[in-house]
């Protein structure tokens, strides 16, 4: 069965390169999807769980921190799928408001690959900027992955 693609698996490092532009699919967040994970972490932040709480972002504001899992939950569906190996740093920059009912997706551009001296591994570097229904940028953030390398090239 080894001749037969797998479907939905990431790509090597070596079938990478710097400037490639990918995009996710869209997510709709949920009022469920908010209640479950501030529930989950603790963030019961006045902000998350008041709607009408002074001095608040008006509607029903959801963390940067739900809005950045959500979109690794699709990176990590299809872009790193199989051939992530380690998380090494993530810097990120939260832009604008997301809400419940607010529709979000990444675009993801490599911007640096280093192999490393051990393992057929390399050291890959992607901006990620997350989108919201108006194509406004919400949240973007720069993230370093360690990434398998093709077994056939070792």
């Amino acid at each position: 069965m080894d001749d037969i693609p797998l479907v939905g698996r990431g790509e090597y490092w070596q079938a990478l390169a710097v400037g490639r532009k990918v995009q996710t699919f869209r997510r709709t967040i949920t009022e469920t999807d908010l209640v479950n994970f501030i529930s989950s972490t603790g963030m019961l932040e006045a902000i998350f769980v008041d709607a009408t709480y002074p001095g608040a972002i008006s509607g029903r504001v959801v963390p940067a921190a739900l809005t950045y899992c959500l979109i690794e939950g699709l990176i990590f569906q299809s872009v790193i799928q199989g051939v992530g190996l380690a998380l090494l740093s993530v810097s990120l920059e939260a832009i604008a408001p997301v809400r419940v009912g607010d529709t979000v997706r990444g675009v993801i551009e490599i911007t640096d690959i280093r192999p490393t001296s051990k393992g057929n591994r390399a050291v890959v570097v992607s901006s990620v900027t997350v989108f919201n229904q108006s194509d406004v940028a919400v949240l973007t953030y720069v993230v370093k992955r360690m990434l398998a390398g093709d077994p056939a090239k070792a």
